[in-house]
């Protein structure tokens, strides 16, 4: 069978190319495709073996079936369709986001505190293998899985913190100039301390862990693509 494989950030940089395509027997699994990629294309070997592999939008594994016809992505770990009990705004933006659009998604009636949490790009990077002075950041997604993932996060907020109502998340794409907006998280409850602070560090944190969102760092002289250390497994999909 042919099967169509997604590549996204370092991946795709090091075949040059944002999808390849292999040929698998019928009874394959995501580990003789893992194979099939190191061999076929050796450029990826090394990153393959920390890449992280969905099927059909869910974190997979080495005993992961495949298919024909199955939405099958390749990526390195991350730095819809549901019904919400709660008002939520989820988006891959490439403009910044409006505060006063998102205050009227999620406040309600019973709702007095809207905690928001903004990350920004930084024109300084103090890490080892990142350029020191940075000029702008790229930031590249696998969108439909990252809205799904969205809608997770969420409903893993209103499981952690059940007075918390409407929750926002936002993640800028493309390419960002020092002082833009990155990502934003907003937690909504009736009171302040009704869990929204805690609820807010929650979503950024469980977004660098799970949407896939990558993004490079753009110095005069060089580009580097930042990946994380947080590998989702199946106790990640929902």
């Amino acid at each position: 069978m042919e099967l169509e494989i997604r590549l996204y950030a370092t991946l795709r940089d090091k075949v040059g190319k944002s999808r390849i395509t292999l040929e698998l027997a019928e009874d394959a699994s995501v580990k003789e495709l893992i194979l099939a990629v190191k061999e076929q294309y050796p450029m990826m070997s090394e990153a393959v073996d920390s890449a992280v592999v969905s099927v059909n939008r869910a974190f997979a594994t080495f005993d992961t079936p495949v298919q024909a016809g199955d939405e099958i992505a390749m990526f390195p770990p991350v730095s819809g369709g549901t019904d919400f009990p709660h008002p939520t705004y989820f988006a891959l933006a490439e403009e910044a986001p409006d505060l006063n659009e998102i205050n009227r998604a999620l406040v309600q009636p019973d709702i007095g505190a809207v905690i928001t949490f903004t990350g920004a790009v930084r024109g300084e990077t103090n890490r080892d293998g990142m350029p020191p002075q940075t000029i702008e950041l790229e930031y590249e997604s696998y969108s439909e899985m990252a809205i799904e993932r969205m809608g997770q996060i969420a409903l893993e907020i209103w499981e952690k913190f059940p007075m918390v109502k409407g929750v926002a998340i936002i993640q800028r794409v493309g390419k960002l100039a020092v002082g833009d907006a990155t990502t934003l998280v907003a937690c909504a409850a009736g009171h302040r301390d009704q869990g929204a602070f805690e609820a807010a560090r929650y979503g950024i944190d469980r977004l660098k862990e799970i949407v896939p969102v990558w993004k490079k760092e753009i110095s005069q002289d060089k580009s580097v693509w930042v990946e994380g250390a947080y590998v989702p497994t199946p106790a990640d999909n929902r």
